[in-house]
C-alpha cells in the first residue's frame, strides 16, 4: 500500500507560499507558508498534518486494541499536540502528546489503559516518529 501527497513551494522561505495536495483530493492546493508554520497565519503546516495523522492513526489503533480486549468504544476523541523546537541542529519535532478521551460504558480501567498503551506503541505513525510520545487518557462511562 502506498499513499502520496505533494507540495509546491514558490519564493523565499519567509515571503514564499506553497500548496499541499493529496492523491485522495481531501487536501487540494491547501495553502501553507512561513506564517502558517511559525506564526498564526491561515492555512496548514507540516506539523499540524503530522498531528492529524497521529490522532487518526492512534484512534484506529485504539479501536483495534479495544476489540482484542473485548471492548467497543462508543466514541474516542484523540488530540495530538506536536512540539516543534529549535535545536542546535535546526528545527526538530521533539515530542508528541496524545490526549485521549474514550466512552466505554462498563469498561475495566486497567484493560483500557493497557489497550491505549499498546495502541500508542503500535500505531504506524507513532513508530515512524523520532520523538518522545506521551499520553494522558480519560475513560468515561
Amino acid at each position: 500500500m502506498k499513499r502520496k501527497a505533494s507540495a509546491i513551494w514558490k519564493g523565499s522561505l519567509k515571503d514564499g507560499k506553497g500548496t499541499i495536495s493529496t492523491d485522495s483530493r481531501v487536501l487540494s492546493d491547501t495553502p501553507y507558508s512561513f506564517s502558517t508554520r511559525f506564526e498564526n497565519g491561515l492555512g496548514t503546516n507540516p506539523e499540524e498534518l503530522i498531528a492529524a495523522a497521529h490522532a487518526g492513526c492512534f484512534s484506529m489503533a485504539l479501536s483495534a486494541q479495544l476489540g482484542e480486549a473485548g471492548m467497543v468504544a462508543q466514541s474516542t476523541h484523540t488530540t495530538a499536540t506536536v512540539m516543534l523546537e529549535k535545536l542546535e541542529t535546526g528545527f526538530t519535532i521533539t515530542a508528541v502528546h496524545l490526549d485521549v478521551v474514550a466512552q466505554i460504558p462498563g469498561a475495566d480501567r486497567d484493560a483500557f489503559e493497557k489497550a491505549a498503551h499498546k495502541a500508542k506503541e503500535g500505531c504506524p505513525v507513532s513508530r515512524v516518529l523520532n520523538a518522545k510520545i506521551t499520553m494522558d487518557t480519560k475513560l468515561e462511562a
